[in-house]
């Protein structure tokens, strides 16, 4: 028990400090523009953190409601993107004829900017709920597909000769074999996307939606600096929001795949 809470201490202690050093030092800065260097709407380009916390605190509410909206629509097309890129990394590692078909089709659709592609998707589906999904879907499907692809070919050769040796048929070989194989990746490509996933969503939101933690950013960001700590809270939240979705992803690996290196305890203590 003891051991346990060392460990944690030593894992989040560095965290802890890291932020408390950073909160003051942007306190600092602010304080600065403001007073010394007297810079022309100082509070609108880094404001006073304490205030921004009272902020955050004061609409707790509005910015819980509203993030939930945009976190709920961007999970939905995680989810949908996610499925569909594990089924084609399936599919490509199945057959090649597949791979060679649908994969750069696959890449050049990544050339696309998500910025052009945002007002292009909302535009054709005029439903602010639709086009989070679909945009949050399609950023996820590529990096998702691209990593579970590598990691189902990243199995060990003399275990899957083993495999054979025993006439295993081929679903037992995905199942037993590549697809364990295959998670660190996958999980590798569902951090990458859970985080984008959102950022796409708010800019979706962006276009003209009515509800979402980007509408409040849009709302906040033309009406002065009256409104300057309420547009830095809906940043703020926007992160927040995407780092939930990381951590999220890494406890779920955690709990699905526990035998990764990273994951065993450090050191031959008991």
């Amino acid at each position: 028990m003891k051991g346990n809470s060392m460990l944690v201490k030593g894992r989040f202690l560095p965290l802890l400090v890291w932020i408390a050093g950073l909160l003051i030092v942007w306190e600092a800065l602010s304080w600065v523009l403001l007073n010394v260097a007297h810079t022309p709407l100082a509070q609108s380009k880094l404001p006073y953190v304490h205030e921004l916390i009272a902020t955050l605190f004061q609409y707790s509410g509005t910015l819980l409601k509203e993030g939930a909206a945009t976190f709920g629509n961007a999970a939905v097309g995680f989810l949908l993107g996610a499925a569909a890129g594990v089924l084609l990394a399936v599919l490509m590692s199945v057959s090649k004829t597949i791979e060679q078909l649908t994969f750069p089709y696959a890449v050049a659709s990544q050339m696309i900017p998500i910025l052009g592609l945002a007002p292009i998707i909302y535009g054709i589906v005029r439903d602010e709920q639709i086009s989070r999904i679909i945009i949050s879907g399609y950023i996820t499907f590529f990096p998702v597909s691209l990593n579970m692809l590598r990691g189902l070919r990243s199995v060990d050769l003399s275990a899957l000769e083993l495999m054979h040796s025993y006439a295993a048929k081929p679903w037992a070989v995905y199942m037993k074999l590549r697809l364990p194989a295959a998670l660190p990746g996958l999980f590798s490509g569902l951090k990458i996307a859970a985080p984008l996933a959102v950022t796409g969503a708010i800019l979706v939101e962006l276009m003209g939606a009515q509800h979402g933690i980007g509408v409040i950013m849009l709302r906040n960001l033309y009406y002065g600096p009256s409104h300057t700590y309420m547009f830095w809270s809906t940043i703020i939240i926007g992160a927040f929001l995407g780092m939930a979705s990381y951590g999220l992803m890494s406890l779920i690996e955690r709990l699905v795949s526990p035998w990764q290196p990273e994951f065993r305890p450090k050191g031959g203590g008991r």
